[in-house]
C-alpha cells in the first residue's frame, strides 16, 4: 500500500496538541478527517513530534497509507480545501513503505520567540512569549553553551515524559536578538517532552540577571527537574523543521516565511541585527 509523506504547517493555539484526545479538537483529528475526505476512505497520520497544546509548527512532518492513488497536488490541495485556516499542508510525496515520520528522522529543530519588551504586541498574541523584564542574551547564550552535547536531560523533562530513555544530544543552542525580539533556536536528535519550554524557562531566568550561567550546568548534572525553572509558556514555541536521510529525498522546505504573519519581525535568517549572539 503506497505510503505518503506530508509537510504541515499550524497555529497551535486551538488545538489540545498534536495526539487524538476523546472529546477535544486535535491537530491530528481535524488532518486525518481532511486527508481522509481527499482518500475517501479514512486514514491514520504519524507524525515527527508530537506537539502539545498550544505549540505551533512551521516543519512538521506525518506520514499515511492509503489506497487511493492521487498526485502531489491532489493531495495538499485537496486537503487545504478541508483543513481549517490555521492548519495546512505544504507539500505531500509518495515515500518507501519503510519510511516512517518518527523514527526515520535524523534530527528536529525547534524555535523559541519571545517578545521583550515593556508593552505586549497585539499582532504577536498567541505566537510569541512576552516578557517584560529585560533580557541579556549574552548572559543567555552562555548558559545555552553548557547544555549542548550528549546528556542525561532529566532535569529538563516534564514528568508525564513517556521516553524509555533521558539521554539526548543537543546538536545546536543559540540565542540571537534583534532589537525587542529574540529567538532560542534548538536542535537536536531528539527531545523529550517539555524539553525545550524547560530549557527555554531557564535561559529566560538567566536572561533576567535571577541565576548566573553557570546554573545551567547545576540545573543538568542534577538530573532532578525541581531544581530548574518554570517551563516556558507554549505559546512562542515552534517545530521549526524536521532533518531525514538524503535517499528520501523529501522538498526542501523553507519555514522562515512563516515569521511573515508578524509584521515588524525582524529577519532572523540574515546575519545582520541589533546584537547576533550565537553559541
Amino acid at each position: 500500500m503506497p505510503r505518503i509523506a506530508v509537510g504541515l504547517e499550524y497555529h497551535g493555539a486551538n488545538y489540545a496538541g498534536w495526539q487524538l484526545q476523546q472529546g477535544l479538537r486535535t491537530l491530528q483529528g481535524v488532518l486525518q478527517e481532511a486527508i481522509g475526505q481527499v482518500a475517501a476512505e479514512p486514514i491514520h497520520l504519524a507524525c515527527a513530534g508530537r506537539t502539545d497544546a498550544g505549540v505551533h509548527a512551521a516543519g512538521q512532518v506525518a506520514h499515511f497509507d492509503t489506497a487511493a492513488i492521487r498526485t502531489a497536488r491532489g493531495w495538499t490541495l485537496g486537503a487545504n480545501t478541508h483543513l481549517p485556516p490555521d492548519v495546512s499542508l505544504s507539500w505531500a510525496q509518495q515515500v518507501p513503505e519503510h519510511f516512517h515520520a518518527r523514527h526515520s528522522a535524523q534530527a528536529r529543530a525547534y524555535r523559541y520567540l519571545i517578545a521583550n519588551r515593556p508593552a505586549r504586541s497585539a499582532l504577536a498574541a498567541g505566537r510569541a512569549t512576552l516578557i517584560h523584564a529585560p533580557l541579556d542574551a549574552e548572559r543567555m547564550a552562555q548558559a545555552a553553551a553548557l547544555l549542548i552535547g550528549e546528556h542525561d536531560f532529566s532535569a529538563f523533562r516534564a514528568a508525564e515524559c513517556q521516553a524509555r530513555t533521558p539521554v539526548r544530544r543537543l546538536e545546536t543552542l543559540e540565542v540571537d536578538r534583534r532589537g525587542d525580539w529574540l529567538l532560542i533556536s534548538a536542535t537536536a536528535n531528539a527531545f523529550l517532552h517539555h524539553m525545550v519550554r524547560n530549557i527555554a524557562g531557564l535561559l529566560i531566568c538567566v536572561g533576567q540577571g535571577k541565576a548566573s550561567p553557570d546554573w545551567a550546568s547545576e540545573v543538568l548534572e542534577s538530573r532532578d527537574r525541581t531544581r530548574g525553572a518554570a517551563t516556558a509558556p507554549a505559546d512562542g514555541l515552534y517545530l521549526w523543521g524536521v532533518r531525514y536521510p538524503a535517499v528520501f529525498d523529501l522538498p526542501a522546505h523553507a519555514p522562515a516565511s512563516c515569521w511573515a504573519m508578524i509584521p515588524g519581525l525582524p529577519d532572523f535568517t540574515s546575519p545582520t541585527g541589533s546584537s547576533h549572539v550565537v553559541v
